[in-house]
C-alpha cells in the first residue's frame, strides 16, 4: 500500500494535486493547515482514500485534532502536531502513539520535513506542500508483513 502524506498547504494545492496525478497513491492523507484543500483532492480523486485532521490555522474546522487510521497491517497515529510541541520535540507526540497503539506518528506544523524512529514508533512530518522554498511530501510504502518504508519527496 502506498501513501502520500501533505501538510501545510496553506491554500497552494498546485503542487500536490500534481504529485498525486504522477504517483497515484492507495490512500491520501492531509495533516492540515488548510484542511479545506482537502476538497480539491476530495473532487480530483474521489476514487482514493483520504484520512485528514485540522491544523492550528484551521478555525472552525469540523475536522479533528488526531486520529488513527489502520494502513493495512499498520495502525498510524494523525495530527497536524501543534498540541504536541513538536517545534520542540516529538516526545509527547510518540507517546500519543504508543498510547493508541500506533507504530506510524504523521505530523506537520513546523514546515520542515523530518523521519525518525523512537520507542518502536516510525515519526514522519512530510514538510510544507503550500509554503517556502523547499516544499515536500511523504511516501509511505506499508508491505503486507507490516514492514514501513518512508521517503521524503521534493514537490
Amino acid at each position: 500500500m502506498n501513501i502520500a502524506v501533505f501538510s501545510d498547504t496553506h491554500g497552494n494545492t498546485a503542487k500536490m494535486l500534481q504529485a498525486v496525478r504522477s504517483s497515484r497513491p492507495d490512500v491520501l492523507i492531509h495533516l492540515g493547515d488548510y484542511d479545506r484543500d482537502t476538497k480539491v483532492l476530495r473532487r480530483d480523486f474521489p476514487e482514493i482514500p483520504l484520512y485528514s485532521v485540522c491544523g492550528n490555522c484551521d478555525y472552525g474546522s469540523g475536522e479533528p485534532l488526531w486520529g488513527v487510521v489502520a494502513l493495512g497491517p499498520v495502525k498510524a497515529f494523525l495530527t497536524h502536531g501543534h498540541l504536541y510541541n513538536v517545534d520542540w520535540n516529538v516526545d509527547s507526540l510518540v507517546y500519543a502513539a504508543q498510547e493508541q497503539d500506533c507504530r506510524l506518528a504523521l505530523y506537520g506544523h513546523t514546515h520542515r520535513a523530518d523521519f525518525q524512529e523512537l520507542g518502536g514508533v516510525k515519526v514522519v512530518n512530510p514538510g510544507t506542500a503550500g509554503q517556502g522554498r523547499k516544499l515536500s511530501y511523504a511516501w509511505i510504502t506499508v508491505f503486507d508483513n507490516g514492514g514501513v518504508a518512508v521517503e521524503i519527496r521534493a514537490l
